[in-house]
């Protein structure tokens, strides 16, 4: 069944805020809003904008080495790299060049980097890309895994937060509960909807919807 998504205008004129009310179970918690990022992760003239958005938060402030990009932001984590290794930009990048990198997981959902792609993170200063930040949960298995490769977080990025911190890290965001003032997000065993008897309309979490 397809979900009736509603756009939100933003601040900015190039991204939209796809959203869809109801009552959706992600892993870790229930929403009342699922927040449909698919094109600006897809799309490339959308993952540009929400890539030239995010980096005016580093560009000449944060020695950034490598992106390791979550749940499927590697087109947005390229876009990024392209941006912050711009001719004429003050880059804090001394070598000029950026690895974009995607973990694997184990069956524990566990950040797994092979021999192949570990030298990109052990001594790198790595910045983690998100599509959203809600419980927290990923990116704090994310900044943990870069730590136990011998890399150092550089901060988190994201499409959407409700957190402003993890893991001790500030997080950015270009949505965030300002442009989305009645969103909630509960733990699965005290959701208010669930003790109304109010059934789950999808089970949710960045790659999209399966309704149930």
């Amino acid at each position: 069944m397809a979900m009736n998504l509603v756009k939100l205008p933003t601040g900015n004129p190039n991204l939209l805020l796809r959203v869809s009310k109801g009552h959706y179970a992600t892993s870790h918690s229930h929403i009342n809003y699922y927040i449909d990022v698919t094109l600006s992760k897809f799309r490339l003239s959308e993952a540009r904008a929400v890539a030239a958005e995010l980096v005016s938060e580093y560009k000449s402030t944060t020695i950034i080495d490598t992106i390791l990009c979550l749940d499927g932001t590697e087109v947005i984590g390229a876009c990024m790299a392209s941006e912050l290794t711009k001719d004429g930009f003050t880059n804090m990048n001394a070598h000029q060049t950026i690895y974009v990198v995607t973990p694997e997981h184990t069956t524990g959902s566990q950040l797994l980097f092979r021999e192949n792609t570990a030298p990109m993170i052990k001594g790198k200063h790595v910045l983690v890309l998100a599509a959203s930040v809600t419980t927290g949960y990923t990116v704090q298995g994310a900044v943990e895994a870069i730590r136990y490769y011998g890399g150092e977080p550089a901060g988190i990025a994201a499409i959407f937060a409700t957190e402003t911190e993890c893991a001790g890290y500030p997080v950015r965001s270009i949505f965030d509960p300002n442009d989305l003032p009645d969103y909630r997000s509960y733990d699965a065993h005290n959701c208010p909807w669930c003790k109304e008897g109010k059934k789950i309309d999808a089970l949710v979490n960045s790659f999209g919807y399966s309704s149930i």
